[in-house]
């Protein structure tokens, strides 16, 4: 057996366990911000966190959204959910891992939280709200861009001096 084939037997991702983490809704202007006939502007902002559980082969993957929606200077609503996920991860090298972590997992986690930040728009009284779909991949492939842009500026001052 080859150690290509005996490495990608060794490499195992399963998901333990999905799960909200920390869920808030608040409309701090209501009742009367249902009063407005204007259409709100809406904001999403997303980020993600890893944190290592049991000796770095199980990890719990946080993707964190909030949503607020805005009526002029007036908070319509601010929708937050932590959708998080346990998964078993093992036999990876750490540029494959970091992808899986930073990619892979907020990619199964984001129909979850989706679903969740639709349901709380409804039941706080306003229309529907689907999130588009995110491309996490090109948000982590920016992510590292950043990372190495970050680095190489101090590199070349080192050459400077």
């Amino acid at each position: 057996m080859s150690d290509e084939a005996s490495q990608e037997k060794l490499q195992q991702f399963a998901i333990q366990k999905i799960y909200i983490k920390d869920v808030s809704f608040e409309t701090p202007n209501s009742p009367q911000i249902f009063t407005e006939k204007k259409q709100p502007e809406i904001n999403v902002d997303l980020n993600t966190s890893v944190n290592v559980l049991n000796e770095g082969d199980i990890y719990e993957v946080v993707l964190r959204i909030t949503v607020t929606a805005k009526i002029d200077e007036n908070t319509a609503f601010l929708a937050e959910v932590h959708q998080a996920g346990i998964f078993n991860i093992t036999g990876f090298e750490k540029p494959n891992l970091d992808a899986m972590l930073g990619s892979y997992c907020p990619n199964l986690l984001f129909p979850f939280a989706r679903e969740a930040i639709s349901d709380l728009v409804t039941k706080g009284g306003f229309p529907q709200l689907l999130l588009q779909p995110v491309n996490f991949d090109a948000m982590y492939a920016q992510h590292i861009q950043q990372q190495k842009a970050a680095v190489q500026p101090d590199e070349v001052n080192k050459d400077l001096h």
